[in-house]
């Protein structure tokens, strides 16, 4: 027998009015997986976080739990628990209350209570923690609270929507590794709902770009950063230099009027494309072994690399490289065929 998915969303649309917020998605959710809504402020990632969590019902569509339609099932008896970005801790009670809360009102006993609680708290690294004031901890521990005590009962899914958002930068960083590990360690699914484009390539096994209410490419981190499918994913991933050019044929492709070995099949003939190329893929070279030469207009130190403007016709790059060449300077500019992505114009 296949193995069952955690999450199916089938034609799942959301309207708020007039307004369709999330637009037919279908998605499905591998059990174990640690998957990633990524999109801009209002593209709908939220809004299907809430339908999955049972806080919203979509105005068609299903929602398919292990097999079973949930999608009239309130949060409360789905097997699924939320982290919020307020972790929306109890002020009025310690640490241990905190976690220990959701297995009370299950009216578990008080020895299972303490081994669930003490072996959450050891997940989180915050042993020794359980009499704190909840205000006494810092912001990153109240996240590790939060988190503790939605795992504490044992939910097949955790949803966590935006939960770094009010950290400090480095702080963020360090838990962004720590939730990572976490997800491994107590191997059930995590959906993660982020705008920030390095978390979700940080932690995710699948990353779901969305933008106004439609998904714009399902894959893995790797592949929605070296091969985005249009425009606007080449654009919110990362950094992107794109150019308009003409795939001639089957592993070429001409643009600023320049023609390019590529690795790309596939087109039609002379088919208008657009060019992906990011800033690290471009290289510095002697101005006399490249086709491909530039003015350098600006330059940026930014700690393991230079990001230089350089100027070739009409077009401005954007160039990362430990090379730093002067303002004013000519450089060469190589490109290499792997380094070349070829998509198709968005209708």
């Amino acid at each position: 027998m296949p193995k069952v998915h955690a999450i199916d969303l089938i034609n799942i649309t959301k309207k708020f009015g007039d307004d369709i917020v999330l637009d037919n998605i279908n998605l499905y959710i591998r059990q174990n997986e640690f998957l990633t809504l990524l999109g801009p402020s209002g593209c709908g990632k939220t809004t299907t976080l809430r339908i999955i969590g049972g806080f919203e019902t979509p105005t068609d569509g299903k929602v398919i739990f292990d097999g079973e339609d949930i999608t009239n099932l309130p949060p409360y008896l789905r097997q699924i628990n939320t982290v919020f970005q307020r972790y929306a801790l109890f002020p009025h009670l310690n640490v241990y209350e905190n976690i220990a809360f959701g297995l009370k009102i299950k009216k578990k006993s008080n020895q299972e209570i303490k081994e669930k609680v003490t072996r959450m708290l050891k997940l989180v690294n915050l042993e020794g923690y359980e009499k704190r004031n909840i205000e006494s901890l810092s912001g990153g521990q109240q996240q590790r609270i939060a988190i503790a005590r939605a795992l504490v009962n044992e939910p097949k899914v955790l949803l966590l929507d935006e939960p770094l958002g009010a950290l400090d930068l480095k702080l963020r960083k360090e838990m962004q590794v720590e939730l990572k590990k976490m997800q491994q360690s107590v191997g059930i699914t995590f959906i993660y709902v982020t705008h920030d484009q390095e978390e979700a390539l940080t932690m995710s096994d699948t990353v779901v770009v969305m933008d106004k209410g439609k998904i714009q490419q399902i894959g893995t981190p790797i592949d929605i950063y070296n091969e985005p499918q249009n425009r606007f994913v080449a654009q919110f991933i990362g950094e992107s230099n794109i150019l308009e050019g003409i795939m001639e044929k089957d592993f070429k492709v001409w643009f600023l009027g320049i023609d390019f070995d590529c690795v790309d099949k596939g087109f039609n003939n002379n088919e208008d494309v657009d060019v992906v190329i990011r800033p690290e893929d471009v290289e510095i070279v002697e101005i006399d072994s490249s086709k491909l030469k530039g003015l350098v207009l600006s330059v940026l130190f930014k700690g393991v690399h230079y990001e230089m403007e350089i100027q070739t016709g009409d077009f401005v790059w954007k160039v990362h490289s430990t090379i730093m060449k002067e303002v004013g300077s000519e450089v060469g500019l190589r490109i290499l065929p792997d380094n070349i992505h070829v998509m198709r114009k968005e209708k």
